[in-house]
């Protein structure tokens, strides 16, 4: 054969080869020369014991806890389950002298802030000073063993002393008189408090606190530093009969009844003397971080001085009230001193789990906050499991609730602690402190002690917070609002029902009513948008493309439906307005449709069946896999039409009008 006609059969098989690529690609193109489409694919089948058992995975194990034990010998599950209840024998491995020495200057420092703070909340929580001191013992210890934050310091904190106060009170109205009923059913209360605790934690089910957003939690955050700040104006104004209500209201009208012979003013003068100094403290810390112990150990000193002044003047014989006698001694057992059967054992069990969960947001929330500073992982289920066996061994060594401090983490966090064995250091002090030093307590104003408080709570109350939260979601604002005035002018329980119940609120108008668009065409391109969002984006005559923003589920179905409805009565009143193209197809994008149960596939049927009758047809795009499986089971796709079902909205649009498709 020669070379030109060895040639010639080239060019004829190559011209062959592409005419055969046309030919096939023609083939797969839409009878009016549209794009070659994709098919929405459909998942693979499961049974359903392995999509229970996947949904189940994810719901309650999506961090995979077991994957360390996969394939490891029965003495290194040992050792790892060991370690997972026991987080101190996988990291105390590696401790050393250096972080040691950082874990002891946070301790000391931490335990020279717990100590005053610890007499003053057991006040709150119309206890004896030395429960508030038991509290920062036994639960440190438990939670250095068990906890995996190396950064929260545990104890006593002031919304939950005022809040367990508060309810503990609502069932005892006289805490002094029936004061052993009281301290029993507030021994019963903390043991159902780390009950619900550990089973939250065990059973997995630590999302349920993030029913309660952080809106609400500023705002009842913020609402109980008023009310515990208030509170303390007994102590502050040496008045000696006070109401027993947490409502500013009733506060108010208290402390201004008692103006004329109620108020001491040596007490005031001691009180404002150094809740100055407490402050100014606070701030030169805040200011500069290098000065971060001044505002810890402030409340040491401000102690030390104010009980040594009272004790050379005898201002207690001036009517100065004092703390006047701590109990020496660790703490003693209080097993036999639960509630498990009685009156009192349903009233404990209801403020235990109030104050339990109000306890473990604060803690995780506290927690979370130090990890991300420190970018390490914290495992909130392990976090509730320590929290709630301490509280739970607490309850039974005459300890109250305690959980992770603010302030003191805070501390904490800056004088440098590497390891939960600060808490234990901390421990330690108040152990010397309850077995030798409690007398020298005898003296202390009661004004110290409100000042103190005073000077903590301050910080809870986060005017940025509030700010951000109007600025970014009004409806979070009005949570926090509602919170914040629940707690105020009402109660804390009030105020915490509220919180509650505007999240709640939130999440069901969210569910119930979702975000809908209607969406048009990016000029120059095959994107379409929300016209709302881009105004540039342009309509295609003839065709209404609407994107739902939710799952379809029966508590939203029937609004969608109506709701699409709706925008088509609104299109056709403007076509009668203006002779704009008759919507003829209504396209509805999927895509953020994650999923569909049979009350919105009956909505779906029903909204094809609505256009039919004005001649109007339903196009799904982009269904995902869980929606597009649930719409073959019932027969929706074959009542849709599989070919009305496309990949993406251009694919629709194309199949609709490909002629205008390239004009928009």
């Amino acid at each position: 054969m020669s070379p030109s006609s060895v040639v010639h059969s080239t060019e004829e098989d190559l011209e062959k080869t592409v005419m055969d690529i046309r030919s096939l690609s023609s083939s797969h193109r839409h009878p009016q020369d549209a794009p070659y489409v994709h098919k929405v694919g459909l998942p693979p089948k499961q049974n359903l014991f392995s999509e229970f058992k996947a949904t189940v995975k994810e719901t309650f194990f999506a961090d995979d806890p077991l994957r360390p034990f996969k394939d490891q010998p029965r003495s290194k599950m040992f050792i790892l389950g060991l370690q997972a209840i026991f987080p101190i024998f996988e990291w105390g491995r590696s401790y050393n002298f250096s972080k040691f020495r950082g874990d002891l200057i946070a301790g000391l420092t931490i335990a020279s802030l717990c100590i005053p703070q610890d007499i003053g909340y057991a006040k709150l929580a119309n206890l004896d000073p030395q429960y508030g001191l038991y509290s920062s013992f036994v639960p440190p210890l438990i939670y250095a063993f068990m906890g995996s934050s190396r950064d929260i310091a545990i104890g006593p904190v002031a919304v939950v002393s005022l809040l367990l106060g508060t309810l503990l009170q609502n069932e005892i109205d006289d805490p002094v008189g029936n004061a052993a009923e009281y301290r029993r059913l507030a021994f019963t209360a903390t043991f159902f408090a780390g009950i619900t605790q550990v089973t939250l934690g065990f059973f997995r089910l630590g999302f349920l606190i993030d029913f309660l957003s952080h809106a609400a939690i500023v705002g009842f955050m913020g609402g109980a530093a008023i009310t515990i700040a208030l509170q303390q104006l007994k102590g502050f104004l040496g008045i000696k009969k006070f109401t027993k209500k947490t409502d500013v209201v009733s506060v108010m009208h208290s402390v201004f009844a008692s103006a004329h012979h109620g108020w001491n003013w040596q007490t005031i003068v001691i009180g404002v003397s150094f809740l100055s100094f407490l402050l100014v403290a606070k701030y030169i810390g805040k200011k500069n971080k290098k000065f971060f112990w001044l505002p810890a150990i402030g409340p040491l000193i401000s102690v030390i001085l104010s009980t040594f002044f009272v004790y050379i003047t005898r201002a207690d014989k001036q009517g100065v009230q004092i703390v006047k006698h701590i109990q020496q001694g660790i703490n003693p057992s209080s097993v036999d001193q639960i509630y498990f059967n009685g009156d009192y054992l349903l009233k404990g069990v209801r403020i235990g789990i109030v104050a339990g969960m109000v306890a473990l947001t604060e803690a995780i929330a506290i927690g979370r906050t130090f990890a991300a500073m420190k970018d390490y992982q914290l495992d909130g289920n392990k976090e509730m499991v320590a929290l709630g066996t301490m509280n739970v061994v607490g309850s039974m060594t005459s300890c109250y609730v305690a959980t992770g401090s603010f302030s003191r983490s805070a501390v904490n966090y800056m004088a440098g602690c590497q390891t939960a064995v600060s808490n234990i250091v901390m421990a330690i002090v108040v152990f010397l402190t309850l077995k030798f030093l409690t007398p020298l307590f005898k003296y202390t104003p009661n004004a110290i002690l409100a000042a103190i408080i005073i000077s903590a709570v301050i910080g809870l109350i986060d005017f940025d917070a509030a700010y951000l939260i109007w600025k970014i979601d009004k409806f979070d604002f009005v949570a926090c609002m509602g919170a914040f005035f629940g707690v105020v002018f009402a109660s804390v329980e009030i105020g915490l029902l509220i919180a509650v119940s505007i999240s709640f609120a939130k999440i069901l108008l969210q569910v119930t009513r979702p975000r809908t668009a209607i969406l048009g065409n990016l000029p120059r391109t095959t994107v379409y948008r929300n016209i709302l969002q881009y105004p540039e984006a342009a309509k295609v005559p003839g065709v209404l493309i609407v994107r739902v923003d939710s799952a379809i589920y029966f508590s939203n179905s029937n609004y969608i439906k109506e709701r699409i409805l709706r925008w088509l009565m609104d299109e056709d009143e403007l076509v009668n307005k203006s002779g704009l193209t008759k919507i003829q197809f209504l396209i509805v994008e999927m895509s953020p449709v994650i999923d569909i149960d049979t009350s919105g596939i009956h909505a779906m049927e029903e909204l094809f069946r609505c256009l039919q009758k004005r001649e109007i047809q339903l196009i799904l795009a982009n269904p995902g896999p869980a929606v597009i499986d649930k719409l073959h089971a019932s027969g929706s796709a074959q009542l849709i039409g599989e070919e009305k079902i496309f990949l993406t909205v251009a694919d629709a649009v194309a199949s609709c009008c490909p002629k205008s498709v390239g004009e928009v």
